[in-house]
């Protein structure tokens, strides 16, 4: 594997799920020829959580994001690419929505800002989640997915390169 390429964790978060739009987010990562390795369904704990969200864990928004995160399913997935980190991060858009690019997953289908959901004591939802720097998405993908869950495959976009 090229130094290059690189592994990432993905969820589509509760909210994803209920509106019925992981098939069409999922399709927008895999269009970027980013490559699905692992991909399930779970209902988040509060032991799973708090090994995700552990340095959130003590601060005072921590209770109204574990409850979010535990409204529903999660999709979770591992994507693999040339610098995925990076570019997931691109393609989910701006952690606030009301700055999230047109063109990017949040910008499409995130309806909420930080601004508004603190206003009205609601809890912030944006859709998605991935990894921020590649130390974080190996803590994450070893948080949510076992080894034997992790599929290696050559995707097309792999062997035209070639």
């Amino acid at each position: 594997m090229s130094e290059y390429v690189e592994r990432t964790f993905v969820a589509l978060k509760p909210d994803a799920v209920k509106r019925g739009i992981t098939g069409e987010i999922i399709s927008q990562i895999e269009d970027t020829g980013l490559k699905i390795m692992g991909l399930k369904m779970v209902q988040a704990t509060d032991q799973l959580l708090e090994q995700h969200y552990e340095e959130h864990v003590d601060k005072p928004f921590y209770e109204g994001l574990a409850e979010y995160m535990k409204e529903g399913p999660i999709v979770a997935m591992v994507v693999e690419g040339v610098h995925a980190v990076e570019n997931m991060r691109k393609i989910i858009g701006d952690t606030d929505a009301k700055d999230a690019h047109p063109a990017t997953i949040r910008g499409q289908y995130a309806h909420m800002s930080m601004d508004h959901a603190d206003e009205s004591g609601g809890l912030y939802r944006n859709i998605i989640h991935a990894s921020a720097t590649a130390e974080e998405a190996e803590k994450e993908v070893g948080i949510w997915f076992s080894e034997d869950e992790l599929h290696e495959y050559q995707s097309s976009v792999e062997s035209e390169v070639r």
